[in-house]
């Protein structure tokens, strides 16, 4: 049985994402944030962690892509759960009397405008679960938490109002990160991330070796390189595997066009036509 980490404590999104994943077969390993979840892996006390990376809404998941570059550690696996978001409360409360709520800052942008409508004052909090937990612990009037539904019922509250996010399609992804390179499967996806040389049109020549072998690219973003002031590096995923012909070429290309390039992992990867099916 597989031990994971995961960033919360149970009834996280993350801990449901894993169900999605392994079923019941996999031992669980909460973890109060995203250094833990590296750190755990590299001792060995675990043999995978799990690490949102964006929400198809909210964007992408501060610190995560930064913590990638920073570990030497492979992807395994891309998972999408599609997140439904509950307001919660202590047993008793209505939802009128609902003045704020808790819940960590992407689930709060994720409910931006239910929240609004409502006039719940947002207040963040260090994870969606953790807010349940704490509210069921210590009872508070007016207030409530964002949370899933799970957690709801693990720590005893009631469920005033589900699935209050705002957009239908409210998915996230996660990467499950471990030791090694999985082998190919029937769709798989590869992440880099890599710096191009001072010059004109560096960015457009890399992105056309992709162009010209014909290989689909699914992300590409931009953030700060924090070692050198106002470069970039970009981080970004294409469909393929690393072993594949045409693949091996665009990497060794890109040593070439690039300054620095480094292979996150190749993995197999949920096609987007079958989420939230």
């Amino acid at each position: 049985m597989p031990k994971v980490a995961y960033q919360g404590i149970r009834g996280a999104n993350s801990e449901i994402a894993l169900r999605q994943h392994f079923g019941d077969d996999f031992e669980a390993h909460p973890c109060p944030d995203f250094n833990h979840l590296f750190d755990r892996l590299h001792s060995r006390e675990v043999d995978y962690s799990l690490l949102p990376v964006e929400n198809a809404v909210a964007g992408s998941i501060s610190g995560a892509y930064e913590l990638l570059l920073d570990h030497d550690v492979r992807i395994q696996a891309e998972l999408i759960l599609h997140v439904h978001h509950a307001l919660l409360a202590n047993r008793g409360t209505t939802l009128d009397e609902i003045k704020e709520v808790r819940s960590h800052p992407q689930a709060l942008l994720q409910c931006e405008r239910y929240l609004k409508r409502h006039g719940i004052e947002s207040i963040g909090w260090y994870d969606t679960a953790g807010a349940a937990q704490d509210l069921a612990e210590s009872p508070a009037p007016g207030v409530g938490a964002i949370a899933s539904a799970l957690a709801g019922e693990l720590y005893g509250l009631d469920l005033l109002a589900a699935e209050i996010e705002d957009e239908p399609f409210n998915f996230t992804r996660f990467l499950l990160m471990g030791h090694g390179d999985p082998a190919p499967s029937d769709y798989n996806k590869t992440s880099i991330v890599f710096a191009t040389r001072n010059r004109p049109a560096a960015l457009y020549e890399c992105l056309g070796e992709f162009a010209k072998r014909d290989l689909n690219l699914t992300k590409l973003e931009s953030r700060p390189r924090r070692n050198r002031p106002w470069e970039s590096l970009f981080y970004l995923d294409f469909e393929g595997h690393w072993q594949e012909p045409r693949c091996q070429e665009l990497l060794m290309q890109l040593l070439q066009l690039t300054s620095f390039v480094k292979m996150l992992g190749s993995y197999p990867a949920v096609r987007s036509g079958t989420v939230g099916m």
